[in-house]
């Protein structure tokens, strides 16, 4: 297994690999030209299919985005990113069609080794982070590494999501607590 598939699969992986600095530098690079841009211009969208391949033309990220590589995200149909959200795809981030994700929410997969002398290196692991369908992430939100939310949720603004929540739920808070299911 090569260190991407080590990488996607949750397992330790090196990320000072030429393939994975390969990764990352390309998408840096497509992101800075982005950031020169607004959703509407001429080659916005073109570049925005480089960085995220097989994103549908129903979905919108818009600029500045940021992310690590870009081909670790996936999403459905009608998914709408707004502006200056951070997704760190070293593991899959998967959102699900008709999906809101709200200005500066941040989606976290890398997970650094908990012994303090592994850290040291260049090692990390990384857990994918699932959301469903028709779901509404407020403004500001956090989400962690291994999370899953369930279809047709609604995340409160500047809320912490440290473990999963299930389907139809409202959550918020730092960590969230359920509101209303």
């Amino acid at each position: 297994m090569n260190e991407l598939e080590k990488m996607r699969n949750s397992e330790l992986a090196d990320m000072d690999t030429p393939e994975l600095q390969e990764s990352f530098i390309h998408a840096k690079s497509l992101l800075a030209r982005m950031r020169t841009m607004s959703s509407y211009d001429e080659g916005y969208r073109q570049l925005l299919e480089e960085l995220i391949p097989g994103i549908p033309e129903s979905s919108i990220v818009c600029p500045p985005f940021y992310c690590d590589h870009g081909h670790g995200i996936k999403l459905g149909e009608h998914v709408f990113v707004n502006a200056n959200c951070t997704f760190l795809d070293g593991a899959y981030i998967t959102i699900g069609k008709h999906t809101l994700i709200g200005p500066d929410v941040k989606i976290y997969t890398p997970h650094h080794p908990m012994e303090y002398t592994d850290r040291r290196g260049t090692k990390e692991y990384a857990f994918p982070v699932t959301i469903g369908e028709d779901c509404w992430i407020g403004g500001g939100v956090v989400i962690c590494p291994g999370v899953t939310i369930g279809n047709r949720c609604i995340v409160g603004a500047g809320s912490v999501v440290t473990k999963d929540v299930p389907d139809d739920s409202i959550v918020a808070g730092n960590p969230v607590k359920s509101i209303k299911r």
